[in-house]
């Protein structure tokens, strides 16, 4: 498994790229309502990467990861919001669960990985 440290950043920094294309469509009162908070925690995934990768510390590391993990879960909470609203078509909401999915597991891996060998800050 590629557990690059900015692989991660990378495929979940065009996730939220791509939730950004689709916001920015909507109308104003649906920006405001759920989209404003749906692309900030989905750029929040790989903020907090960028800066569980950027600390010294194992804790550290740790925990942005984590605060990365539940962003990510609070992601899928507003695409369920956004296509139970018809705001997000069903299939676009499937795919962005989907590459949450992929992220997820590649973050735990990480994670893990963490737990395993906290010296190492890869």
């Amino acid at each position: 498994m590629d557990l690059s440290r900015f692989r991660l950043i990378e495929i979940s920094d065009r996730l939220s790229d791509d939730i950004w294309d689709e916001v920015r469509q909507w109308s104003r009162f649906n920006q405001d309502t759920i989209g404003k908070q749906f692309t900030r925690a989905a750029d929040s995934i790989s903020a907090n990467l960028s800066e569980a990768y950027g600390r010294y510390t194992f804790p550290d590391r740790k925990r942005f990861s984590y605060i990365a993990r539940g962003s990510l879960c609070e992601t899928l909470n507003w695409i369920g919001k956004a296509t139970r609203r018809e705001l997000l078509d069903a299939q676009l909401g499937d795919e962005f669960v989907a590459r949450l999915k992929d992220i997820s597991f590649k973050l735990n891996y990480y994670i893990r990985s963490l737990e395993r060998n906290p010296t190492n800050p890869s």
